[in-house]
């Protein structure tokens, strides 16, 4: 038999919670057999779970990410995964960029505000001071 991992050991090595990978489990991204209550992982769960810890940091949701995933299984050669990866990767760069803009233009506008703002209490102060 090909090798196994316990939950222990994936929630270590993947620095998760036991939880959070019996939550992937509830949600259909992980399928380990079972040998009595014992959860047995395969290579292939851990690298589905490699694949959802990387589609967490990149800011994707399970969802996302289990279509993702599951695309392997359509197509063993991997071009239909990898279309689709690259199409989710440019959707989220572009939505990155917006927000990126949008915290530029905010943070622009609270330094005119901050400074406006300081402007008018050291006036108030002198005013203050003198009377």
């Amino acid at each position: 038999m090909s090798e196994t991992y316990g939950i222990a050991e994936l929630a270590r090595e993947f620095d998760v919670t036991t939880r959070t990978i019996r939550f992937y489990e509830d949600k259909g991204l992980l399928k380990p057999l079972r040998k009595g209550q014992r959860r047995v992982y395969a290579p292939r769960d851990r690298v589905r779970l490699r694949l959802i810890m990387r589609g967490k940091r990149l800011g994707f949701s399970l969802d996302e990410i289990r279509e993702m995933i599951d695309l392997y299984d359509v197509d063993p050669s991997e071009v239909t995964q990898l279309r689709h990866f690259l199409d989710k990767i440019r959707e989220r760069k572009a939505a990155l960029a917006r927000q990126q803009r949008d915290i530029a233009e905010t943070l622009a506008e609270m330094a005119r505000i901050e400074a406006q703002c300081a402007t008018l209490l050291a006036d108030k102060e002198k005013r203050r001071k003198v009377s």
